[in-house]
């Protein structure tokens, strides 16, 4: 299979360059996979496509504002992007330039607030570097960090809040999981009170997710790895979904890669934690996941893939070229689509 076919033509000005002032009126395109219709509604009408007993499985990972910038000893500028906790304060990170940070090398950050030294050079060309604080490393952060946004977007993002879901809860993450951005505290509560359950899974969302596929042929494309864990009542959740006849619904492409890691062949879970490198291209067979909620991806990006696996692709393909002439936002900040 070609990465080719996975191409359409997206119009620069689509791309949302900051989110909407409220989260749940961006736009929702709904797909019907049985009849292949395509409806256009607004985000919160999502709540009238869910069923009681239907279960949503959101990723509640939380961003780190992982881009650092400080000077090395020498008074030169470095900027470093946390990528993975390898172990207590020792991170993989992307650093630059990277041709001037050898092993060895020490970096001061905020004033002292943290101090850094490389050591060693990772495959790919990322660094393993130790942090030296006092206090706690998060906190520092949240002081001197900035919310490493995707390269597509070039405004700056006023309130750091709103490159995280509401939900938000474990902090590991170097991009959001963008399908959740969508729902309110007051959504989420109607979703509830209509009897829809909802349950949650950890996925530390790594800046491989933007990275383009380089390949021809998509088979040969190797997926990046993430962390995850999923909790015991959580799995009960879902598995009692299953168990009567009701949807899995996945909110976003982070929450459906972890279900269908630790899902069996019957689409049961069960908690666990490991790292996931599943790659989910058109051929795949779901195991756990019925429904999706995401927004609009990349071309020719491993997310279009996977949601042309839920959906034929010439379908999905059909989708992409209705949201451009319909002008609809596309991206991390852009409107969303229920693959029902």
């Amino acid at each position: 299979m070609n990465v080719s076919e996975f191409n359409y033509e997206l119009p620069e000005e689509l791309i949302a360059q900051v989110p909407l002032e409220k989260r749940d009126e961006s736009r929702l395109m709904v797909l019907n996979r049985k009849n292949e219709t395509i409806e256009h509604k607004t985000f919160k009408d999502i709540i009238d496509f869910l069923e009681p007993g239907d279960c949503l499985v959101r990723n509640n990972t939380k961003v780190i504002p992982a881009r650092i910038y400080g000077k090395k000893e020498t008074g030169a500028n470095v900027e470093f992007l946390l990528l993975n906790n390898i172990e207590g304060d020792i991170w993989e990170s992307i650093v630059r330039p990277g041709n001037k940070l050898h092993i060895g090398t020490k970096v001061i950050f905020g004033e002292g607030l943290l101090q850094a030294e490389i050591l060693d050079i990772m495959p790919g060309g990322t660094r393993k570097v130790k942090f030296h604080y006092k206090g706690i490393f998060n906190e520092i952060l949240d002081k001197i960090g900035l919310m490493p946004l995707p390269p597509y977007i070039h405004e700056e993002l006023k309130e750091k809040d709103r490159y995280q879901t509401v939900y938000a809860k474990y902090n590991g993450s170097a991009a959001a999981p963008t399908a959740g951005l969508h729902f309110t505290p007051e959504l989420l509560k109607q979703i509830e009170e209509k009897g829809i359950n909802i349950a949650n899974v950890t996925l530390h969302v790594g800046i491989g997710t933007f990275r383009p596929v380089k390949e021809e042929k998509v088979e040969e494309h190797e997926m990046h790895s993430e962390h995850y864990y999923i909790k015991k009542e959580d799995a009960e959740k879902i598995n009692t979904a299953k168990k009567t006849g009701h949807r899995v619904i996945a909110i976003g492409t982070t929450s459906c890669r972890v279900l269908e890691t630790v899902a069996s062949e019957d689409g049961n879970v069960k908690e666990q934690e490991g790292d996931t490198q599943i790659f989910i291209y058109p051929g795949y067979k779901f195991k756990c996941v019925d429904s999706l909620i995401t927004n609009f991806h990349l071309p020719q990006s491993t997310l279009l893939m996977l949601v042309s696996a839920l959906a034929r692709k010439d379908y999905i393909i059909t989708a992409y070229k209705e949201a451009v002439k319909e002008k609809y936002r596309f991206f991390s900040f852009g409107d969303a689509m229920f693959i029902n």
